[in-house]
């Protein structure tokens, strides 16, 4: 399969998985418990996180795709479980933070989302340096996001117990 054909089931259905996992639970603005939270003052406006992740998600799903492409590439399989593991992390951190309000437990996940990234990141550089390049914003954004993480745990002790009632399972 050549590299449009992969890049062009990969990327939507990345774009998708992370839509969805946006929208299991009220995110943003239209979460009252979040909207409650004490947020740190480099908490950019709402509006940028759709937009960023969505070229990061466009961008990570261009990286895979290339990777997928390297038939026959060494430690290919590798580089492949280490991005589904950390993407499968990266997709339950929503629901964990907007949703069951375990502001520290998610803290936790994005450093491991991190980590098992930057992982990832080694092992696209040495299949293909191009997909290891596009997945340095994502490094970037994780760490800014990460660090917002980290201080509205810091802002919001006992955060969890914020708005009783206000999480919800309801999906799209």
């Amino acid at each position: 399969m050549s590299f449009l054909r992969w890049a062009i089931v990969i990327v939507p259905l990345i774009l998708l998985l992370g839509f969805a996992s946006g929208r299991v639970v009220p995110s943003g603005s239209e979460n009252g418990w979040y909207m409650a939270l004490v947020k740190p003052e480099l908490n950019p406006p709402g509006w940028i996180f759709p937009v960023v992740w969505t070229t990061l998600y466009i961008m990570i799903g261009l990286a895979l795709s290339m990777i997928l492409h390297a038939r026959g590439a060494r430690g290919r399989g590798v580089a492949i479980a280490l991005f589904v593991v950390q993407f499968l992390l990266n997709l339950s951190w929503t629901p964990l933070f907007f949703g069951a309000h375990k502001v520290s437990v998610a803290l936790f996940v994005i450093v491991g989302i991190l980590l098992l990234s930057i992982v990832t990141t080694i092992a696209f550089s040495r299949i293909r340096k191009g997909a290891a390049w596009l997945m340095v914003p994502y490094l970037v954004w994780l760490s800014f996001a990460g660090v917002l993480n980290w201080r509205i745990d810091q802002l919001n002790p006992g955060a969890e117990k914020l708005v009783p009632g206000a999480q919800t399972s309801q999906m799209l």
